[in-house]
């Protein structure tokens, strides 16, 4: 669609991109039964005609570029979340002791010692002053303390698994990891250069817990901030907003979040809360007022990400940098 959404730009046509979500809802409305291209060219026409959709306004080049590489780092982190549980399943097999002497099986220290001594009966053979020396990223050494306790716990392990097979599934994991965590920074140190060019970025890491990374994520789903009016509006489009769902004797106490909504917005705004809640003044003070007025954390935090969303759109549409209220009765 977005190829033919661009053509019809470039050819001065006003187009209206809708959510899909509104058209088959509007379809089940209208009882259609049928799923053929031409009955749902008329679909969309009578929907068109009859809701009068506003147009979409053409994306800019930066942006369309930022959203790119901010869903590629977000495959990527998928793949390297991937390769992670497959070198722990294998490790689990071959030296599952290794755990207790390198915390993190993602860190650059693991990776490199897995990737040269692959199971127990590896490292069990390998001279601990041998394995003090190697290099990890590249800068420190294992050192003689950790060689001797992994040489140890390798003599003694209950792994059984020692075969070709399974040291050259935690080779292959290791290497993929260290290629992802290289294509990870390369692509994090272009999205922070984005961020700083970007008009409205650039004012959004002026909001204590938002780093240019979470900017980025938010400027990739939000896109033109002038598109929402107001702050509710957002917190809409993030799914940030209450699904009451009161009927006769039916009435709960609370209401989780509508479950429509930008889904990659709320993860992102997810991880910059809890950053946010310890390190800005006044979304920390708003957050543990919450829970100190007896709300669950989990509610206390979702209110927070909604107030951070709320100072991103003040901020991006003033296009000043953010300012500190003067009391947290203000937020």
């Amino acid at each position: 669609w977005q190829n033919v959404v661009a053509h019809l730009w470039a050819g001065g046509w006003r187009v209206a991109v809708v959510n899909a979500l509104r058209t088959a809802r509007y379809a089940a409305e209208e009882l259609v039964r049928t799923k053929t291209d031409p009955a749902d060219a008329l679909l969309l026409a009578h929907y068109g005609r009859e809701k009068r959709p506003a147009p979409t306004g053409p994306t800019d080049p930066a942006t369309r570029e930022l959203t790119e590489l901010v869903r590629l780092r977000t495959r990527l982190l998928q793949d390297f979340q991937d390769r992670l549980k497959q070198l722990h399943r294998v490790v689990d097999l071959t030296f599952p002791e290794f755990t207790r002497h390198v915390v993190g099986l993602d860190s650059e220290r693991a990776v490199a010692i897995l990737a040269r001594y692959p199971t127990a009966r590896a490292l069990a053979q390998v001279a601990p002053g041998k394995l003090a020396r190697l290099v990890t990223d590249g800068r420190h050494q294992v050192g003689p303390e950790l060689a001797q306790a992994l040489t140890a716990a390798a003599k003694a392990s209950v792994g059984a698994h020692h075969g070709e097979a399974y040291a050259r599934q935690v080779r292959y994991a290791c290497e993929d990891l260290t290629t992802l965590r290289a294509r990870l920074r390369e692509l994090e140190d272009e999205l922070r250069g984005l961020v700083e060019q970007h008009a409205v970025g650039q004012h959004l890491v002026t909001i204590p817990g938002v780093g240019p990374i979470t900017a980025a994520c938010v400027l990739a789903e939000v896109g033109d901030f002038t598109r929402f009016p107001d702050a509710a509006t957002l917190a809409s489009y993030a799914g940030l907003v209450p699904a009451l769902r009161h009927s006769g004797k039916k009435t709960p106490l609370r209401a989780g979040c509508y479950p429509v909504g930008n889904a990659r917005l709320r993860q992102g705004l997810y991880m910059a809360t809890l950053s946010a809640v310890r390190h800005n003044p006044w979304l920390r003070a708003f957050y543990h007022r919450l829970v100190a007025r007896g709300k669950p954390k989990l509610l206390a935090l979702t209110a927070a990400m909604r107030k951070l969303l709320s100072a991103m759109h003040s901020v991006a549409r003033r296009q000043q940098p953010f300012t500190l209220p003067l009391t947290p009765d203000h937020a």
